[in-house]
């Protein structure tokens, strides 16, 4: 399952990571914090968190408001 990663700038498109390389990288530095573009569905994102908790790890999932528009949000989970 690939999800999209948070925009850098707002005309940019996201880029896509693979549950599997965020495992990896997780692996390797014991911890990492993800930010996710708003065009995933919570779905997605959800079932890639359960991934996460799967493998033993905590998770802490939380939505980010970076502006007044209701369209200005990104997700961030922060995987110990």
């Amino acid at each position: 399952m690939d999800l999209k990663l948070a925009r850098v700038e707002l005309s940019q498109k996201p880029g896509t990571i693979s549950v599997k390389k965020m495992l990896d990288q997780i692996k390797n530095d014991e911890q990492e914090i993800f930010y996710f573009d708003k065009s995933n569905s919570h779905k997605d994102i959800m079932a890639a968190l359960q991934k996460f908790e799967d493998e033993g790890y905590n998770v802490y999932f939380r939505e980010i408001r970076y502006g007044l528009s209701e369209e200005e949000y990104m997700y961030q989970a922060h995987v110990l």
